[in-house]
């Protein structure tokens, strides 16, 4: 018998993640959930302790906390929270709901969070729920070299999109002297792995299937001075490519921006091709350091999505890469 171990469950500005994951765990047993990721500005973090603590409570310790600080465009324009340093409002706001998680008297004083507030009849407050777990895990979704090691730093893993395993030992090494900062190493630490799939003897068909999506990304996320897909494409060495794709896509190209992604690049960051190309870059994610594997079936119709869901557990059990 082929299984998943976890669900990754996403939200932007459409579904929410924790009405998803409680609807699903009523109808469920052994499956874990992952937040892949509740956004930072669309919660305090001390709402975000609470909702965490109550799925981790209802799925019996199954919930993984994956947070970000989303863009600039989803931050502004629909949460109305400035995107102005991400960096130290993320490490604020997993400190608090580290606080809150492990049931301490909420107290914090920082430049983007003030609890209690000092000048009125706010009280330090501890979380009237026992969690499950008091240690439940906490991921950060980071690109940037800065919130690689931020990630290292002060998060129980880490949720990767576009990971390429020839890039990825690069990425790892940011995140390792991140570890080494708070005294740890990267032992029971989470790589998750985020990756599309496209299966097709045709390449070229595989391949086509995730131009749209890349280019969004490449092309449109954030502004051009600021899209942190755009600046992994370039560390990655498709510094021309990503421009043309973001040319086009912020010309409203949007098709002409898909026709300009290089295979190459869809190559590296997904999997693509006949099953026994899938199961060549099966091996080369686990040997390059993913732990955990989060895939995204990108095919013609449903039911040939489950059919790849079933696929991969497959390949991934004949590999001996699935963790007992």
């Amino acid at each position: 018998e082929h299984h998943y171990d976890v669900v990754w469950l996403a939200e932007a500005y459409g579904s929410d993640i924790p009405s998803l994951t409680g609807y699903l765990a009523a109808h469920t047993q052994n499956v874990g959930y992952g937040a892949a990721i509740m956004q930072i500005p669309g919660r305090t973090p001390a709402m975000t302790a609470m909702t965490a603590a109550t799925l981790d409570r209802i799925t019996g310790g199954r919930f993984h906390l994956g947070l970000g600080v989303s863009g600039p465009q989803v931050s502004e324009g629909w949460h109305g929270v400035r995107f102005a340093d991400p960096l130290g409002r993320t490490r604020e706001y997993v400190e608090i709901v580290r606080q809150a998680l492990g049931r301490k008297n909420v107290e914090f004083h920082g430049k983007h969070f003030d609890l209690p507030l000092p000048d009125g009849p706010g009280k330090s407050l501890r979380l009237l729920l026992l969690p499950e777990r008091d240690d439940l895990p906490i991921y950060l979704a980071s690109l940037g070299p800065k919130n690689l090691g931020l990630t290292g730093e002060i998060a129980d893993g880490w949720i990767g999109i576009f990971v390429s395993p020839e890039f990825l030992p690069e990425q790892l090494a940011v995140i390792g002297e991140g570890r080494q900062k708070a005294g740890k190493t990267m032992d029971g630490f989470d790589v998750v792995a985020s990756i599309g799939i496209s299966v097709s003897d045709n390449i070229d068909v595989a391949a086509d299937r995730l131009r749209a999506h890349t280019a969004l990304y490449v092309g449109g996320m954030g502004s051009r001075d600021k899209n942190f897909y755009h600046a992994l494409a370039t560390r990655m060495g498709f510094e021309k490519q990503a421009d043309h794709v973001q040319d086009l896509y912020l010309a409203k190209q949007h098709r002409d921006a898909a026709a300009a992604v290089p295979r190459e690049f869809i190559e590296r960051t997904a999997m693509v091709g006949d099953s026994e190309a899938i199961r060549a870059r099966l091996r080369a994610y686990a040997k390059a350091g993913v732990t955990t594997l989060a895939i995204s079936p990108w095919m013609d119709s449903f039911e040939e999505r489950i059919e790849l869901v079933g696929l991969v557990a497959r390949l991934m059990d004949e590999e001996g890469l699935r963790s007992k």
